[in-house]
């Protein structure tokens, strides 16, 4: 009897190297009760011998109190707010996390932030992650066309809000960019500078920004009284070596375009190495501004926007939702975009 106590002891003292230490742990190892521990953690008042060897245990196991299981308890809220966005490589999404990030912390919360590299069932298991986190609410760059699994009623009731993409199928705040203005303001720039062969390379035409780029690329034409060329129009690259491909593609025809128009800077970077390649005289005009864009050997159009400010406006209706706004209708906003010459001679 004496030798299976023993074991007790020791099992009550040491944990486990694949375990997660525990406040009944600690309490075992400084041969306190569970109830001094949380005395010491919430600096309430305790010997000093005692606090000296509560945390001396709380160091040698590692000890760190769960947060959201004690605010659940509590019925608190967690301090904590998710951000899923669907490829961290693009520069877009790092600066929209940057600017929810500045909102979150200005209101003492933490962002957990998630990416799903544009998958749809990614999405899900982040989403499900982040519920099991508790999280106070969600920023959602959604993967794919259908919404209905971000419904705040299939949530729990934690508020949501879309970024980059309209909801479907459900009623939340949105924050979007103003993809057809851009789009179409750049297209019209080149159609102004006498362009009247323009190539498109842009994103696959189920993605929200690829297709209402398009639209704008499109409706520029139209004002103008032409009609594009849908022998020049790529609706599928979505980085540089597929931009690189369509491009040479284009720019090998006899009657290559003139000008090109892509939807984003990716597909911009892959369309001028192609171009340089070549050495051609081929015009440029990209979505989204990008860094080095004034080192480049040929003049460029951008359309530029604010992306921290979408994660700024973002986190602002997602706050609001928390408290005061928390009954307002379902709210949309829209970053807008600016038209912008980089590169040589700008």
């Amino acid at each position: 009897m004496a030798e299976k106590r023993a074991d007790f002891t020791e099992s009550a003292t040491t944990v486990p190297s694949n375990a997660t230490p525990t406040m009944r742990d600690v309490a075992a190892r400084a041969g306190v009760s569970a109830m001094t521990v949380s005395r010491v953690l919430k600096d309430e008042n305790v010997s000093s011998a005692t606090r000296e060897r509560v945390l001396a245990a709380v160091r040698e196991l590692g000890y760190r109190r769960n947060e959201v299981a004690r605010n659940l308890r509590l019925g608190r809220p967690s301090g904590m707010i998710g951000l899923v966005v669907t490829n961290l490589g693009n520069p877009f999404y790092s600066q929209l996390a940057l600017g929810a990030e500045q909102v979150a912390e200005q209101h003492g919360l933490r962002l957990v932030l998630g990416n799903t590299a544009g998958q749809v069932q990614r999405e899900h298991e982040l989403v499900d992650d982040l519920l099991s986190r508790r999280v106070d609410g969600m920023i959602v760059v959604p993967a794919g066309s259908r919404h209905q699994h971000l419904d705040p009623a299939v949530l729990g009731g934690i508020p949501i809000v879309l970024a980059a993409s309209p909801p479907a199928g459900i009623d939340v705040d949105t924050v979007l960019v103003d993809d057809f203005g851009g789009a179409r303001a750049a297209t019209a720039r080149l159609l102004a500078d006498g362009h009247r062969s323009v190539g498109f390379l842009g994103n696959p035409p189920t993605r929200y920004t690829g297709a209402e780029r398009f639209r704008g690329y499109w409706a520029a034409h139209e004002e103008a009284g032409l009609t594009p060329r849908e022998d020049l129009i790529r609706r599928g690259p979505d980085d540089i070596p597929s931009a690189v491909a369509a491009a040479r593609e284009l720019l090998d025809r006899a009657d290559a375009p003139t000008a090109l128009f892509c939807t984003n800077n990716r597909i911009t970077l892959g369309a001028y190495r192609e171009i340089r390649r070549l050495g051609a005289d081929t015009v440029l005009a990209g979505f989204d501004d990008f860094e080095l864009a004034d080192l480049l050997d040929r003049p460029i159009t951008v359309v530029s926007y604010d992306a921290r400010e979408v994660g700024r406006r973002a986190a602002t209706l997602l706050l609001d939702r928390l408290g005061p706004g928390a009954g307002q209708p379902a709210r949309r906003t829209m970053v807008p975009t600016t038209i912008v010459r980089r590169g040589a001679d700008s």
